[in-house]
């Protein structure tokens, strides 16, 4: 593990944990430099942290050890974990995010993120349905990794569910049913365009607006048949 890291950068922004490592949140620094951001991770007054940060050529700094709780999802929620900081290690990603003329992850960034992935799953037994977006776990507050990330690049070496191909319709009788659904996959619905949205950004980005539709319900029907099946550990 430590020959994957380039910088030791500790943050003094941390706690213990609560909860065993269940999942891994991504996110995107969503700042204008990879040394602002870095300054922001480790500021005492900013309060905030992550477990490591992934620059764009690659070079990766660790700033909180993993046995221990960073602050990076703030409030936020995933298959009834409210806790998420205890039960999560989370990566950002240095990119300026849609504030400041977000765009695609560099191959140098997208390759030192997956040896490091791979090790925080295989050390934790993270499920691949648990590797997440910072989105997927606060639809109401935020859109990162967004929909650049190159999720099928994860999934291609198994640190990430496949997107489900689809061609059947809707499954669900309608769009309280859908929403159900939505829940039991995991995300928090009490704001039904907001996490409509955080789907479409994870599994549909080519259409985000929020609404349901036939080839969403196909995919989310797919993905709990998967999950019941146990195809999504």
């Amino acid at each position: 593990m430590d020959e994957l890291i380039d910088f030791e950068s500790p943050s003094p922004n941390w706690n213990e944990r609560k909860l065993p490592v269940s999942m891994v949140v991504l996110h995107y620094t969503g700042m204008q430099s990879a040394d602002e951001a870095l300054e922001r991770l480790r500021s005492e007054e900013a309060g905030v942290s992550a477990h490591y940060m992934i620059e764009e050529d690659g070079k990766i700094h660790r700033l909180v050890r993993e046995d221990r709780r960073a602050y990076h999802a703030g409030k936020s929620y995933w298959r009834g974990v409210k806790d998420v900081n205890s039960a999560s290690v989370g990566i950002e990603i240095v990119n300026p995010g849609h504030e400041f003329g977000y765009r695609p992850f560099p191959d140098a960034q997208m390759e030192a993120l997956l040896p490091l992935l791979a090790g925080i799953v295989e050390r934790w037994d993270v499920p691949r349905a648990n590797v997440v977006g910072h989105s997927d776990v606060a639809p109401q507050r935020k859109e990162d990794p967004g929909e650049l990330f190159d999720w099928d690049l994860l999934a291609a070496h198994r640190l990430a569910l496949k997107t489900p191909r689809v061609t059947a319709p809707s499954p669900f009788e309608n769009d309280g049913a859908f929403f159900l659904g939505l829940e039991r996959w995991g995300y928090d619905i009490s704001d039904t365009a907001a996490a409509m949205r955080a789907f479409q950004r994870r599994w549909r980005p080519h259409i985000i607006d929020g609404q349901v539709d036939g080839e969403c319900s196909a995919m989310l029907f797919s993905l709990l048949l998967d999950r019941d099946s146990g195809k999504t550990r």
